[in-house]
């Protein structure tokens, strides 16, 4: 835990008490403040009050006490509508900050040399965060991963000069962070997202520009408009001892990181190609197949080679990254044939990644359907050998695919699987494929994708053993 003493002796209001609000609340407590929290949900109530977290109705409360309100991000701060918190904070005349805001101000207090990585984007933040920390503590280094992945921020050890904290950030966490300034600031890319929290896109945008606008070390994402726009304003202004730097998945780069022929390059400002130098060959990183992960690899390698590692710990971390759960996880092998969890992917998009990254694809998909369907997919379809429909979008997917992908209607997870997995052995593909990426919510057969994606992986894992067992050439 990192206890909170920036507010020690003080009043604050929180309001919501999910995972990262109770952390929140245990940091102030343990760092002197006095907390009053409140949550609309009986249940986050509940949960409080069990850890000894004195509960407030803050609809009642007298809001001059306060000195300040902590909001948990998935509240709204500003659209559709200001939270009735934000406005009675707003009327009170005190600030309005979240977890990431009081992780920055310990850090300032107590240990301002410390490496803070702090981690955004609309896709891939997760995957580069984690490879961050995989590539860190392989080089032996104290690293700390949390915040919008996995741990909440203030669950984490606080900040020294000895240790790194890897973060990512989420929108909603960046607009209740005023100061943040990490050492290392990350913007992968920028797409259309959350725009009912944010009202328009480009408000969407500048959230996600102060984390890097702050950062001492910038590293900006140039293979999209919004993003290539933001660096180059940073590299306009040129703050005084920032440093704003390029990474490129998709084309090599005067300087700056980026990808070629499935290689990570750095190559140094004012140095001619020939002196790049090759900070790893993604060819032998299992985890990071397609075009998206190469770009999760070229951030995460710019962001540990400014930690000081070298080529030969960037390229032993990337060839050995084991992936994230849930996104293109090699889950099994049966002879031939590949298993591959992607159920992370709950709409078109997400599984159009998984599709471009495999050939002779035995896909499972259905579930919940997304507006739009699988008709985005169509330029995809002569990957697929079969697919096998789950769920509720079953019957309309197959509307889509009929004529021009082999399909079977499975109705159910495990009888998908079965099918998919006997077709593949009898195919003459080299490494054939059973891909679960549904393109579909899971609330129709399971408690979420998670659940879906470990139900998948057991199904693969049992059916391995067997095979195992009965003399199969694995």
């Amino acid at each position: 835990m990192t206890p909170v003493t920036t507010f020690a002796h003080r009043s604050v209001a929180l309001f919501g008490l999910g995972g990262s609000g109770l952390s929140t609340a245990r940091a102030l407590i343990a760092g002197g403040a006095t907390v009053a929290a409140w949550d609309d949900g009986e249940a986050g109530r509940a949960k409080a009050a069990a850890q000894g977290i004195e509960l407030v109705d803050l609809s009642s409360a007298d809001w001059s006490g306060f000195d300040a309100l902590v909001l948990s991000p998935g509240v709204p701060l500003t659209h559709p509508t200001p939270h009735w918190t934000v406005e009675r904070a707003r009327a009170a005349g005190i600030e309005i900050i979240g977890d990431i805001e009081l992780f920055c101000r310990e850090r300032e207090r107590h240990a301002p040399g410390a490496i803070f990585i702090a981690i955004t984007g609309t896709n891939g933040k997760s995957t580069t965060t984690a490879l961050i920390a995989h590539i860190l503590r392989r080089a032996g280094k104290d690293v700390q991963l949390g915040g919008n992945i996995g741990t909440p921020i203030l669950d984490l050890e606080p900040p020294s000069e000895e240790r790194i904290h890897v973060v990512e950030c989420s929108s909603f966490q960046i607009d209740l962070a005023p100061s943040l300034a990490p050492t290392i600031g990350t913007l992968i890319n920028l797409t259309p997202d959350h725009i009912d929290r944010h009202g328009t896109m480009e408000n969407y945008a500048a959230v996600k520009e102060r984390l890097v606008e702050g950062a001492d070390i910038a590293l900006v994402g140039v293979d999209d408009a919004y993003s290539h726009a933001i660096g180059a304003r940073l590299m306009q202004a040129h703050c005084e001892g920032q440093r704003v730097i390029p990474v490129s998945a998709t084309r090599a780069l005067d300087w700056g990181f980026y990808v070629e022929n499935g290689k990570v390059i750095y190559r140094e400002a004012g140095h001619g190609p020939e002196e790049a130098e090759t900070l790893g060959d993604l060819a032998d990183a299992r985890a990071l197949r397609g075009a998206h992960n190469a770009q999760n690899a070229a951030f995460a390698a710019a962001a540990v080679w400014h930690c000081g590692l070298c080529c030969e710990e960037i390229a032993g971390g990337l060839a050995d990254y084991p992936g994230l759960p849930h996104r293109m996880e090699e889950v099994g092998r049966r002879g031939r044939v590949l298993f591959v969890n992607d159920s992370k992917a709950t709409n078109a998009d997400a599984a159009e990644k998984a599709l471009l990254s495999f050939d002779d694809i035995f896909w499972i998909a259905g579930g919940k359907a997304k507006e739009g369907g699988v008709e985005p997919l169509r330029p995809l379809f002569p990957r697929i050998r079969k697919a096998y429909l789950i769920g509720a979008a079953a019957q309309d997917f197959e509307r889509t695919l009929h004529g021009a992908v082999e399909l079977e209607q499975c109705g159910t997870l495990d009888r998908a699987l079965r099918r998919a997995a006997e077709d593949a052995a009898l195919s003459d593909a080299r490494e054939p494929v059973v891909l679960l990426s549904p393109a579909c919510a899971s609330y129709d057969q399971f408690a979420n994708f998670e659940a879906r994606g470990d139900a998948f992986r057991r199904l693969a894992q049992d059916m391995h053993a067997q095979s195992r067992d009965s003399g199969e050439a694995s």
